[in-house]
């Protein structure tokens, strides 16, 4: 089943991005690898991929594919993904309604919780990339 998945515009348009210069032929799409991390946060991974891989389900977006992993599924529902780019970061990310705050730890780098930040530079066709953790 997929999730009540709310994707932005501005995330819509990194993920076509991502899709269109990966050099993959008509019909590629988005693979998105989400799961639990950290105290209130998301682990994201992502890659252009061919095609999906058994037991990965197809969200379709305006035409464009995203290949969802059973687990990314679950933890997708009912949070808005979007992209944000400031002059000090650039990335998804990944808002619930539903995620606690946590006082875990603390970082200049802090934002509100429940939100990976993907960047940009580390993105590379059919290798999944580490995100950092904003908790």
């Amino acid at each position: 089943m997929l999730p009540n998945l709310t994707i932005t515009p501005a995330a819509e348009k990194f993920m076509r991005r991502i899709v269109r210069f990966s050099g993959l032929p008509d019909g590629a799409g988005f693979r998105l690898t989400v799961s639990a991390g950290g105290c209130s946060g998301y682990n994201a991974e992502f890659s252009a991929e061919a095609a999906p891989q058994p037991g990965e389900e197809t969200l379709e977006v305006n035409g464009l594919r995203v290949f969802l992993p059973a687990e990314s599924r679950l933890m997708l529902d009912g949070v808005t993904m979007d992209f944000a780019d400031t002059p000090t970061k650039s990335g998804l990310t990944f808002v619930s309604p539903n995620q606690a705050a946590c006082g875990c730890s603390s970082s200049a780098e802090a934002g509100p919780p429940g939100i990976a930040k993907i960047d940009i530079g580390a993105i590379g066709r059919g290798r999944p990339v580490a995100p950092t953790l904003i908790s």
